[in-house]
């Protein structure tokens, strides 16, 4: 088991839409943008940032900006779309470094039985869902994907198994059938690039 859960990530991107707000928490206004970042392969991935009232200031740009928090997992209480909201938590932005940066370093226990199975193609792929605890009790729920031999290891994990990673945070779009016809929607998840010793 690892002694200390671990959950930092630090992006560098684009702000594509202006900041909207989210909620308020004790007293505190919380917004939420969508950071446009783009991967190797030229791809882009919009990912959801929550930032409080005091940082909105360093958004307000067309530079590139560097963003560095936590992944954090939120019930969704207005029953529209995924069950499970995720945005990374921020209260650090600074001006980007010009260089591409997509990096999430996560540890903690698997709290669902790894999904393993093969694309049509042949290639191994596994689903996890990874709890994450921080601070007062809580626990960030964390879906992570794993690839080829990565996922043959994760495949063999259980419940309860400790995991420390290295990955990045995607953006996908799927299409879900609704009451009123299919709905495109967005799921994000961490793609593991390495396990870690732990």
């Amino acid at each position: 088991m690892t002694n200390q859960s671990r959950n930092q990530a630090v992006l560098e991107g684009y702000v594509r839409q202006t900041p909207e707000l989210s909620h308020e928490n004790h007293g505190v206004r919380f917004y939420r943008f969508a950071l446009d970042v783009p991967r190797l392969s030229g791809q882009r991935d919009l990912l959801p940032i929550l930032i409080p009232e005091e940082c909105l200031e360093a958004t307000a740009t067309e530079e590139p900006i560097r963003v560095q928090g936590q992944l954090r997992s939120f019930n969704n209480r207005g029953g529209t779309g995924s069950k499970l909201i995720l945005a990374v938590y921020s209260r650090n932005i600074q001006p980007g470094l010009g260089v591409a940066c997509n990096q999430i370093f996560l540890s903690g226990t698997l709290c669902k039985p790894p999904i393993f199975r093969r694309t049509p193609l042949g290639r191994s792929i596994c689903d996890i869902m990874l709890a994450v605890s921080r601070r007062y009790g809580r626990s960030d729920y964390l879906p992570v994907i794993a690839w080829g031999q990565l996922a043959l290891q994760t495949g063999e994990l259980h419940t309860g198994d400790a995991l420390e990673l290295e990955g990045r945070i995607q953006s996908r779009i799927y299409h879900k059938a609704t009451e009123t016809g299919m709905e495109e929607r967005t799921a994000y998840e961490v793609s593991m690039m390495h396990r870690l010793p732990g």
